[in-house]
């Protein structure tokens, strides 16, 4: 949580046991430093898929398969997810854990670039989702955003994670380091479009590494 420790650590202590699968995946991956997404944000993800029992969720940025795996432990029977990464290393680690915990039936991994699978899926009007889960490069998130459209069902929600980029994305510019001004500059234009756009009701959250949720208001 960006905020105080002792909340966030009294939050997690009440938390109840997860299916030990996930703590498998997650400890392997703190080893081999792949990032995943936070306790806070774990527990957030778990909720809305029991709230809003999706059909059908894409996910951009599979890692090593965590979140995919999380979703699945919680959805629908007869939910199903589809989820795009392009790294090599990642892609054969999400493989072998999604193998591991026996949801090659739910889970279908697409490996590529994001931006190239998104305008690809966008070409068949059946591949609409009411759940979908951005946890990818964060500078190519405003890139994705219209083809995310497209594919985002009228009533579906859009999940966006590491929004607040440990707490950079509210200095000025010019106040964080070189490096990472692009992706602040971004950021900051992602968050202003999913605010303002008429087709998204918006709020922002500041648990994890800040989480948007957006739903698509239904016409």
């Amino acid at each position: 949580m960006i905020g105080d420790e002792r909340i966030s650590a009294y939050i997690g202590s009440l938390e109840t046991d997860r299916p030990e699968i996930l703590n498998i995946i997650e400890k392997q991956a703190l080893k081999d430093y792949v990032p995943i997404i936070k306790k806070p944000t774990q527990s957030l993800l778990r909720f809305l898929i029991r709230s809003h029992q999706p059909e059908n969720i894409l996910e951009v940025g599979a890692a090593v398969g965590f979140s995919s795996i999380l979703m699945s432990e919680y959805m629908p029977g007869g939910c199903r997810i589809t989820t795009i990464e392009k790294m090599p290393g990642r892609i054969e680690k999400a493989k072998e854990n999604i193998k591991l915990a026996e949801k090659e039936g739910k889970i279908t991994l697409l490996e590529g670039d994001a931006a190239k699978i998104l305008k690809d899926l966008t070409k068949d009007p059946k591949n609409q989702y009411d759940f979908m889960f951005m946890d990818a490069a964060k500078g190519q998130y405003i890139n994705f955003l219209p083809d995310i459209m497209k594919l985002l069902k009228p009533g579906g929600l859009l999940i966006s994670d590491n929004v607040l980029q440990d707490g950079d994305v509210v200095q000025s510019r010019y106040g964080v380091t070189r490096r990472n001004r692009t992706i602040h500059t971004r950021m900051r234009e992602y968050l202003y479009t999913l605010t303002h756009m008429e087709e998204l009701d918006t709020i922002i959250l500041p648990i994890g590494d800040g989480v948007t949720l957006s739903t698509r208001i239904k016409e």
